[in-house]
């Protein structure tokens, strides 16, 4: 996908979902490393991490997007566009855009562990004795589900 597509693919989005037109600009930007994207207050415009397009589904993306979407009408509509408020907090969950990035984004993350009972994820930056420890929520067996090396 190329900036191109992006741009089509927000403006789309921004009419289906929140039924308003997105007049700025939306760009991939390879800066951003733990997170899914970003609204820029003085532009307006909307940068996306290109690793959410490349390693996640179109369903994470468009999650992302509809969340920088929030952002941006809230905040042209003059209304609380910050995560910690209740305006941006009901439209978010209205249109269904996701609330955090996917945990591979954030740096430090080196293992990911799992219940196999439950399938509960336990994400660390340290490994651990896995016939150790167990699931806190059911008690369960815990098995390495990624791991990634320096």
């Amino acid at each position: 996908m190329n900036n191109q597509q992006l741009q089509k693919l927000v403006e789309k989005i921004s009419v289906d979902a929140f039924h308003l037109q997105f007049n700025h600009q939306a760009m991939f930007n390879s800066r951003l490393r733990t997170t899914g994207g970003r609204y820029l207050l003085a532009s307006h415009n909307i940068e996306i991490n290109p690793k959410i397009a490349q390693n996640y589904s179109e369903e994470v993306l468009i999650g992302v997007i509809k969340h920088e979407l929030c952002h941006y009408h809230l905040h042209l509509a003059g209304r609380g566009y910050q995560h910690r408020n209740r305006d941006f907090k009901d439209l978010l969950q209205k249109v269904n855009g996701s609330r955090f990035s996917p945990a591979t984004l954030r740096p430090g993350i080196k293992v990911i562990y799992e219940c196999t009972q439950c399938h509960h994820q336990y994400p660390r930056q340290r490994r651990m004795k896995i016939n150790k420890y167990c699931c806190a929520y059911c008690g369960g067996k815990l098995k390495i589900v990624e791991e990634k090396l320096k």
